[in-house]
């Protein structure tokens, strides 16, 4: 697990710089997990419900995979923390570790775009990643396990960045209330996801993630090592998926957040 921001602090937790600096971190994450995921070939086979024959499951192997990493997960507290969402959260256990106290620092909802990132990963990221000079690389029976674990960390790491939008729009609310009450209360998701986005800051998030992609997936010495991850997609992943599903986890976050409150 990526290191988090202070969230026993509610006012750090909220804070654009603290959360921006965080945003960066996963940057780095996910580039990485995309590096080791693009040395395997794309493997389809793991991503179909027994294509790989699991003893007493009907699971794909990675979903199989996930799901046991989040049981074994759950049970040091992982999705206790209010920037964790679980792909399967009916296979989640009581945790053995004494439980921490954090600050009500997020709006109760219960958004959770986990499936949206999976689909996508899986018909979109793979496919895309997974090439080297533009030739998909196919099928390795040999890298399943390993393909499966890649895909286990690059998800996770994928779903915690795309949910910390709970944190972008909890602290904008807070920036301007009165403003977004009354955006909420007409339903208007248009002019929130207007009201919510930078595209200055967004244009400087898909520079960055180039220069990362460039600079992380290449070896000036070795030349085989030139080309370790496609910077290109990494880019488009970010432009077509990461910023519009944080956006809809945005959106949703604000819809649900007069629900109890003095502004409903």
């Amino acid at each position: 697990m990526d290191a988090a921001i202070d969230l026993t602090d509610r006012s750090k937790a909220l804070d654009l710089n603290n959360i921006r600096a965080q945003l960066i971190r996963l940057e780095d994450t996910i580039t990485f997990h995309l590096i080791e995921r693009a040395q395997f070939p794309a493997n389809k086979t793991i991503y179909v419900a027994g294509g790989v024959p699991i003893p007493g499951s009907n699971l794909s192997l990675m979903d199989y995979l996930l799901r046991e990493q989040e049981k074994l997960q759950s049970r040091v507290r992982r999705y206790e923390s209010p920037d964790e969402h679980p792909f399967f959260p009916d296979a989640l256990e009581t945790p053995i570790l004494e439980p921490l106290q954090y600050p009500e620092i997020l709006h109760s909802n219960d958004v959770n775009e986990n499936p949206a990132i999976k689909k996508r990963y899986i018909e979109e990221i793979i496919p895309s990643v997974c090439r080297q000079n533009r030739v998909d690389r196919g099928v390795s029976q040999e890298n399943y396990g390993s393909s499966a674990t890649c895909d286990v960390n690059l998800l996770q790491a994928l779903s915690r960045r795309i949910h910390f939008g709970k944190f972008v729009a909890e602290s904008k609310f807070q920036q301007d209330p009165e403003k977004f009450v009354r955006l909420i209360k007409a339903g208007d998701r248009m002019g929130i996801d207007e009201a919510i986005t930078n595209s200055k800051v967004e244009e400087l998030v898909l520079k960055r993630i180039e220069t990362k992609a460039q600079t992380y997936g290449s070896d000036p010495v070795l030349a085989e090592y030139s080309n370790k991850v496609d910077a290109e997609a990494v880019v488009k992943m970010y432009q077509n998926i990461i910023i519009p599903i944080t956006k809809v986890v945005e959106v949703e976050y604000l819809m649900q957040r007069l629900i109890g409150t003095q502004w409903q």
